[in-house]
């Protein structure tokens, strides 16, 4: 077990007892250390099935539970042998809470809502409050949910915190929301934590419960976690107290999602007999880069004391360069691309790192110029697309009738007569009547207002789902969704709704990808439960929970030959071996919002260019422009203060920013050449 391993991560990989904090900086094996110690407690004689992993995306638990599967002898690696729980946070609290969700007043079998019915809720709750139209859009509305709910804030609770008028209007839509999701027998994916928190708040026992499954927990990403996380953590190992959380407060970029740096902070606060171990080792980044990156977060005062140490050679010193504008930042580096490639570089080894998304405009444009091929990560997500959001929902309708947001989005999909006004009257009725819109479906001759299309589009809607309940039974989910895409003639519509060809197959594609799952689905389960519902719907909690970090989709596009083009936030956990990180000014990196924030955003805004300059491998290069162009005018800028302290000249900083803000007007600067100055 010790082969590969330096002493610090050898000594985090053989301490198999009590509260540890493995403090792994960028780059130092973290990955490495959390499989080879999941393997050695199964060699110690631990119960695999008594250990529980937990991390942030599905891409992580599975390389986890793979490299830990590699260590073990063959005997232990069959598929019928007992194995780690080794899952995302959300993953963890579906499981949880199909277990014990009638406690808290949902059904067993409840639903876990897509953002596309987060919106009509959202929607739905505004009208019911009355909000004026320009108030708050549904957008708006589900950041403040997310937000409140992020913080283990209940809708009783924002009421109280609200300060503006908006936050009000927000405050008392949140609590319509919750209630219609509570009603419906719905959850979001913030509820998945938020009630596992309150779960074991106001039922100790099942707390209990839940924690003596298990006899170690292992937290990766442990400066990540937010409030409930944090709680769920505790109540699962303050019991036998065999917690170890990795974990780097140097690399905690997600505060503004919930994130609180202060959990691996005060670690040692809350389990006073933690042993903490240091890995410093850096493997990916040649020394000059590690010295850059060592010198920038030295400037955060709250942190853990904790240098990097390069183990690979010192290699070129990074480079600083300043542009006349903007157009020129984009033009000199993808020219600089173009030269690199030319000397045999593949264009994945490539990768423009920016702070805020309107940045890559320029960029793109300057790559198409160039004819160089390139991806911009973090697109539409998978499950946000039509054809995901209509296939789904058929599929829950299966599951279960009574979902309306279902109901409503395959109602007229494919057209089948039922418009505006057979909607109206369907929804109308079933308000009046107290009953789900499915109940008016199952019984239409007492609806007003319906056409005889109408009728005969909503008897056979009716008949279809009911012929795929019935063959539910007897069928695997993947069967059961080829028969869905072919009794509703889903290709039909696809060829109605788009003419170019490309189009079509890559939409028709997107179908196949979502009917592969559920192959994929079926193998890994193997046995067919007769509760058609539940089968179901475990099928949807493995889709919508396991990917809801999107990493399916960045990882797809990361394994093209492409230049990367993508935000600081999106970066964290990739390498490469030539990277530039571009818009290196005040007000970009760090944000204007940090600026108004005080010293914790920027400190924050300070991780997030650590993380960026960590991603390099070989080569860094940071650019800034002289001037930047703002409603059409070009307006000079001010160097981020991360460039003076990477330096050494942080007092410079302050000069020249209380020059720039100077009634006399900001200081002129050469702007002539592409580059002004390296360093």
């Amino acid at each position: 077990m010790a082969d590969g391993l330096n002493p610090p991560q050898r000594e985090a990989v053989n301490t198999l007892s009590g509260p540890m904090l493995v403090l792994a900086g960028a780059g130092t094996g973290k990955t490495r250390v959390v499989t080879y110690r999941i393997a050695n407690l199964i060699r110690n004689r631990i119960k695999p099935e008594r250990i529980l992993a937990v991390t942030f995306t599905r891409k992580a638990a599975g390389e986890m539970q793979e490299r830990a599967a590699s260590l073990l002898p063959k005997s232990r690696r069959k598929a019928d042998s007992p194995q780690p729980e080794i899952s995302t946070f959300h993953a963890l609290c579906v499981k949880i809470l199909r277990r014990h969700a009638p406690q808290l007043g949902y059904p067993e079998l409840f639903s876990i809502c897509d953002r596309g019915e987060q919106e009509s809720v959202a929607r739905s709750a505004l009208r019911e409050i009355r909000a004026p139209a320009d108030s708050l859009k549904p957008s708006d509305l589900l950041g403040y949910i997310g937000r409140w709910k992020m913080g283990s804030i209940s809708p009783r609770q924002a009421m109280g915190l609200g300060e503006t008028d908006r936050e009000h209007l927000a405050a008392a839509a949140y609590r319509r929301y919750q209630k219609t999701l509570k009603d419906r027998g719905v959850m979001d994916f913030d509820d998945l934590l938020l009630l596992t928190e309150e779960l074991f708040t106001k039922f100790p026992e099942v707390r209990h419960q839940e924690a003596n499954r298990f006899d170690h927990v292992l937290i990766d990403e442990y400066q990540d976690t937010n409030h409930s996380q944090y709680e769920i953590v505790r109540g699962l190992a303050s019991g036998h107290r065999n917690l170890c959380v990795v974990g780097d407060d140097d690399q905690s970029i997600y505060g503004w999602r919930g994130a609180e740096v202060s959990h691996i902070l005060r670690f040692a606060k809350d389990w006073p007999e933690a042993k903490v171990v240091r890995l410093e080792d850096n493997y990916r980044s040649s020394g000059s880069i590690i010295d850059l990156a060592n010198t920038l977060i030295a400037f955060n005062s709250e942190r853990h004391d904790k240098v990097l140490r390069a183990a690979r050679h010192e290699g070129p010193k990074p480079r600083i360069l300043q542009f006349k504008d903007e157009q020129e930042e984009a033009l000199q580096v993808v020219q600089d691309i173009r030269r690199l490639m030319g000397m045999g570089r593949g264009a994945k080894d490539f990768a423009i790192l920016f702070r805020t998304n309107e940045q890559p405009r320029a960029f793109e444009t300057e790559l198409r110029a160039a004819k160089l091929p390139y991806v911009l990560i973090g697109g539409m997500s998978f499950f946000d697309r039509r054809e995901v959001r209509d296939i789904l929902a058929f599929l829950k309708l299966v599951a279960d009738p009574t979902d309306d947001p279902a109901v409503l989005r395959v109602l007229n999909t494919p057209p089948r007569g039922l418009g505006d006004a057979a909607r109206k009257s369907l929804v109308s009725e079933a308000a009046a009547r107290g009953l789900p819109i499915w109940g008016m479906i199952e019984n239409p001759t007492g609806v007003t207002g319906l056409s005889k299309a109408a009728l005969e589009g909503v008897l056979k809607l009716r008949g279809m789902v009911e012929s795929w309940h019935e063959m539910a039974e007897r069928m695997s989910v993947a069967d059961l969704l080829t028969r869905i895409v072919d009794d509703t003639n889903y290709q039909a519509e696809i060829a109605r709704l788009y003419e170019d060809p490309n189009d079509r197959d890559s939409r028709w594609a997107v179908v196949e990808e979502i009917t592969n799952a559920a192959a994929n689905y079926d193998t890994k389960k193997k046995s067919r439960k007769k509760d058609t519902r539940k089968r179901i719907l475990t099928f949807l909690d493995d889709l919508l929970v396991g990917n809801q970090d999107e990493s399916r989709d960045k990882e797809k596009q990361l394994s093209q030959n492409a230049i990367a083009l993508m935000t600081l936030h999106s970066a964290k956990g990739l390498e490469f071996p030539f990277v530039y990180l571009v818009g290196m000014e005040e007000g970009i990196l760090p944000h204007k919002r940090s600026l108004e924030g005080g010293e914790t955003q920027i400190a924050e805004e300070r991780r997030l260019a650590y993380v960026g300059v960590t991603r390099a491998q070989d080569e860094l290069t940071m650019t800034m422009a002289l001037t930047r162009r703002k409603w059409g005018k070009p307006r000079e800028t001010i160097p981020s203060r991360f460039l003076f302290e990477m330096t050494g000249q942080a007092e410079n900083f302050v000069k020249r920013k209380q020059a720039a803000e100077s009634p006399k007007g900001p200081t002129k600067r050469s702007g002539r050449g592409a580059r002004a100055r390296r360093g």
